[in-house]
């Protein structure tokens, strides 16, 4: 039965009018000539999609593979014969092999169960570790090809059906926090203009939502009916592990549509902030993105194993170098002295001892020694090593110290043939948002019309120095010592103390700003109060979020594309500026302390809004407000920013400008806020000149609505800036600690500036007091910027006449 949604009426086209970076779509006016240039039908892009009849997919020539995954290394036919060669790669299995068939020989000196037993025991003991832990990859893959997924099975119904009985051309409804099951052609979401939030951590690891939207031809699929009749063509590239680029077309209603990657939602990606999307199967299963990528699971084998048969290898040739000493002393003895020793009867020698055929006696003599020498080379070595692998896997499973509270999951050994190298790392390569950070960003200090306000310290200013006087104190007293210290304060530098206690955590997340100034609404008996009301709408205005209510609790939450974005938000609400409602055009306020009249509602139409990517490292919006004026916000980083400020705008550049460097020392993330009020002509030239550009063809396209963005932003005044925490994850300096304690090399990488990397470095311990500091630098900062190879080396070794001069990297 078709079921009825309420849509989010919501249409974001006027909002993301910057969005047009990407690929041009195609629409009815343009028609097929817009995509003339398409490589669509020749090699590589053969492939032909037919929506909502998945049936011409199953014969040939479009017979595609079904969406069943396996990453198993074996199955029942392949176990036998693959894990027997893996198991004869090993140098000593093949010895053993050797030795065990020799003593069925009549020259062994001893049983062949002696020989036989040990070695079926050692390579029964590894296949058997193999099957069981190819055993859950097998139940992991199950467990995921057994996902449900609501399938349009004809006359605008849709049943669930597992994932692996999925077929491209199926049309599906992913609902919000789903798995998308193949890779998919968005077609519609819950949101008038089609737009979805997709988390891609499964793929690239990033936890910031990504923003896709549908073809707007596609938009009234709105409803279950709707696909009844819906029939469709999409002619694109062939599967390939490229997971960024998309090239194709779709064929609807006798029209062609260009697509990008901004309609294409990949799987193991999930669906986020979104009630739920509808969209076709374009590749399923091996054919998907993320599968192309992945490979068969590699016969892994660590450094110690292939050491060791270089062991075996020496061994082996001891014990043949013994075995041929021993066989030609035997040949001479039995040519020499055999005849004279009566009493064993050399006239009635068999060939392994003849006196007549010494060279003959000598070569079973060899064969004999090499068997019963061959103890020199250790079988129980094997065994042991094996037991000790299956043992160590067990205890990572089972490690307390490796369970994550939060999730409820567990280190998962998925192989234990590499347990070994776990010991043998020496560089750690690592970068910093995300990973010793919990990318979960706290509002905490701000600087407004040149005054700095919050008077929390930031938990980098404080690890930071506790490390640095605990490393003054004594070099080699333990982090964690530093950590529990009960110390209530520490002076790192004269005149600046910082508290180290335990400070008491904040009950507002992404709010941890403590000011009694601006709290309450006592801003408004500040000086500049004007100025900080301005800073607190552009916080509350100048973002891309959507708020929801909870409908358990009834509060207010934002769904916003970073976590930087909610960090404002919540800040603006604490600080009586809530932003609670966006229509199509625009966005609502309530303001507690602006009049008398306590709580006020207020309007402000959004005309233009140009996203944050990181090319242009700044975000604008252009509202009219109540009184009908034209004001442009724009939030970014402070060296943008300043660029752009008017000769009229750098009133509290200095101040500002100082309060940002103390914020980056602080280890905090910074962006600066501005302002400029426009004149109506001057609005509507720049409107026109923008739409003439964001609707133009061609491979221009982009540099053009760079240079449009440009003659709006500009002659910018300046408000002030923002600072927000990202705090390092728990343990994060007490493990580095441990990691260099062991000897490791530890490499961060991070976009910071050069302070708040040196403070972030003493925080986590990655620094300590007696290191030495070596500072690569060089002046070429937009040389650096445009291509970091062509920095002359000269001005990097510069600072370190003592680091020898490589002649390339």
């Amino acid at each position: 039965m078709a079921r009825a949604r309420k849509r989010d009426r919501l249409r974001w086209s006027k909002l993301y009018t910057f969005s047009c970076f990407g690929h041009p779509h195609t629409d009815e006016a343009a028609g097929p000539a817009a995509v003339s240039g398409s490589p669509v039908g020749g090699p590589g892009f053969s492939r032909i999609v037919h929506c909502n009849n998945s049936i011409l997919h199953r014969r040939k020539p479009l017979k595609y593979p079904t969406n069943y995954i396996s990453t198993t290394k074996y199955n029942v036919l392949t176990f036998l014969p693959k894990a027997i060669f893996e198991q004869f790669r090993r140098v000593a299995n093949l010895y053993f092999l050797l030795t065990a068939i020799l003593s069925l020989t009549p020259v062994c000196p001893f049983s062949p169960v002696s020989m036989i037993a040990p070695l079926a025991f050692v390579v029964g003991l590894s296949m058997i570790k193999e099957a069981l832990e190819d055993w859950r990859r097998f139940m992991q893959d199950m467990k995921v090809n057994s996902r449900k997924v609501s399938v349009h099975k004809g006359e605008g119904e849709f049943e669930f059906r597992h994932w692996e009985d999925l077929c491209v051309g199926d049309v599906v409804r992913v609902e919000k926090d789903q798995f998308f099951p193949a890779d998919l052609l968005l077609l519609s979401s819950s949101y008038e203009d089609g737009i979805c939030y997709v988390e891609t951590m499964n793929l690239d690891g990033e936890t910031n939502l990504k923003l896709k939207r549908s073809l707007e031809v596609t938009l009234p699929l709105e409803e279950d009916e709707t696909f009844k009749d819906f029939r469709g063509i999409i002619r694109c590239e062939d599967p390939n592990a490229s997971l960024y680029t998309f090239i194709g077309n779709l064929e609807y209603e006798r029209q062609v549509y260009a697509l990008d990657p901004s309609q294409i939602l990949l799987r193991d990606s999930k669906l986020r902030n979104t009630a739920f999307i509808y969209a076709v199967v374009v590749f399923t299963g091996h054919d998907s993105k993320v599968m192309q990528n992945s490979t068969e699971s590699p016969s892994k084998r660590s450094r110690i194993e292939k050491k060791m048969d270089l062991i075996i290898y020496i061994l082996f040739t001891v014990l043949v170098l013994i075995s041929l000493i021993s066989s030609i002393g035997f040949a001479v003895r039995i040519k020499l002295d055999l005849p004279r020793w009566w009493y064993l009867q050399p006239q009635n020698s068999n060939k392994l001892d003849d006196p007549t055929r010494p060279a003959l006696s000598g070569i079973f003599h060899l064969i004999t020694a090499l068997i019963l020498y061959g103890y020199l080379i250790p079988i129980s070595l094997y065994v042991s090593i094996e037991v000790v692998k299956v043992a160590q896997a067990h205890f990572i499973n089972q490690d307390i110290h490796m369970f994550d509270e939060e999730t409820g999951n567990t280190a998962q050994a998925r192989t234990s043939n590499l347990n070994e190298e776990l010991g043998q790392v020496h560089t750690i390569l690592s970068d910093k948002t995300g990973t010793l950070t919990c990318n979960q960003m706290d509002f905490l200090k701000c600087s407004i019309a040149g005054v700095s306000y919050g008077v929390r310290a930031s938990e980098v200013e404080r690890a930071a120095a506790k490390q640095m006087a605990s490393g003054a104190a004594d070099h080699d007293n333990p982090v964690e010592d530093v950590w529990e210290s009960n110390e209530d304060e520490i002076q790192l530098v004269e005149g600046v103390t910082f508290s180290v206690g335990k400070t008491q955590k904040s009950s507002i997340k992404g709010f941890s700003f403590e000011d009694d100034r601006l709290m309450q609404g006592h801003w408004t008996n500040e000086p500049n109060s004007s100025t900080i009301l301005l800073f607190f709408r552009i916080l509350a205005i100048c973002h891309t979020a959507i708020p929801e209510v909870n409908e358990a609790t009834g509060a207010l939450t934002y769904e916003a594309e970073s976590p930087d974005e909610g960090a404002f938000l919540v800040a603006a609400r604490e600080f009586g500026f809530e932003f609670f409602k966006r229509t199509q055009a625009s966005v609502f306020l309530k303001e507690k302390y602006t009049s008398s009249n306590g709580t006020t509602e207020r309007e402000f139409k959004i005309l233009n809004l140009l996203e944050f990517n990181s090319k242009r490292k700044r975000m604008t919006v252009i509202m009219r407000d109540e009184d009908n004026r034209i004001v442009l916000l724009c939030k970014g980083a402070d060296t943008i920013i300043f660029d752009r400020l008017a000769k009229n705008g750098r009133l509290y550049e200095p101040d500002t400008t100082k309060h940002l460097n103390e914020y980056g020392e602080a280890g905090l993330r910074t962006l600066a806020l501005s302002y400029r009020m426009l004149e109506e002509s001057e609005y509507e030239s720049w409107n026109a000149e923008f739409l003439k550009a964001k609707t133009s063809i061609g491979p221009d396209r982009e540099l053009q609505l760079e240079r449009v963005a440009d003659l709006i932003e500009k002659e910018l005044i300046l408000v002030g800036a923002t600072a927000v925490e990202d705090k390092l994850q728990t343990g994060v300096p007490q493990c580095i600690d441990r990691l260099a304690q062991a000897g490791l090399k530890i490499w961060v990488l991070t976009g910071d500036k050069m302070e708040t990397a040196i403070n972030i470095g003493y925080a986590c311990s990655l620094l300590r007091q007696g290191m030495k500091q070596i500072s690569l630098s060089t002046t070429a900062g937009d040389q650096v910027a445009q291509d970091a190879q062509k920095v002359p080396l000269h001005s990097i070794f510069s600072y370190t006449p003592s680091v020898p001069k490589y002649k390339s990297f």
